[in-house]
């Protein structure tokens, strides 16, 4: 989190009765907050890159898709996911990571491919960033939407409306990347209850 020690210092004063002292509480100015949004996948791993103002203002810096070729083995793909979050956490610099839980209800080989890939992102960010969040599909759609059954259609459509794009980003995968980096900005003074 960039921070700086706004002007005039907010300064509490309180009297601890049982020791007769009085405290000062700093408190820093947030400036800027770089918020990474991860939706795991093996095949596609969607990301979002969002910067939240002094203000509260979102905006959209990057998202799009790190793609891993199917041909490949699971060891090759996982690697060449580490190497595209590297690259991402280069560029971007992230102050915190949201990512999607995992959830599948039916094919369970699928789940346990893309649970491969969420612990490959979630070890690469906790090494570099160390801020890790992670949300449900329900609660990023109560977030964005304020009803947790929402339809994807619905989340891409707020998800390009809050962030004032021209479109629905596409890929998909991107687009529900922003979907959980958005949730987070909006619940991150909650922030302790969703941290990893």
């Amino acid at each position: 989190m960039r921070t700086e020690i706004s002007p005039f210092i907010y300064a509490c004063f309180y009297s601890n009765i049982f020791r007769g002292k009085f405290q000062v509480i700093y408190r820093k100015r947030v400036t800027k907050l770089i918020i990474l949004g991860i939706d795991p996948g093996l095949a596609t791993l969607g990301y979002g890159v969002l910067e939240k103002d002094a203000r509260g203002n979102v905006y959209a810096r990057d998202y799009g898709v790190v793609l891993t070729p199917k041909e490949e083995r699971l060891p090759t793909r996982l690697a060449i996911l580490e190497e595209g979050i590297n690259k991402l956490l280069d560029r971007c610099a992230p102050d915190e990571v949201a990512v999607e839980e995992l959830f599948f209800s039916k094919n369970i080989t699928t789940g346990i491919a893309v649970a491969h890939a969420r612990g490959v992102a979630l070890l690469t960010c906790v090494k570099r960033c160390g801020r890790l969040f992670e949300y449900t599909p329900m609660q990023i759609k109560q977030a964005l939407t304020g009803y947790g059954k929402a339809d994807k259609k619905q989340i891409q459509l707020v998800t390009a409306n809050l962030l004032r794009l021209k479109g629905i980003p596409r890929p998909d995968d991107a687009a529900d990347a922003l979907a959980v980096a958005l949730c987070h900005s909006f619940t991150s003074r909650l922030s302790g209850l969703y941290q990893i």
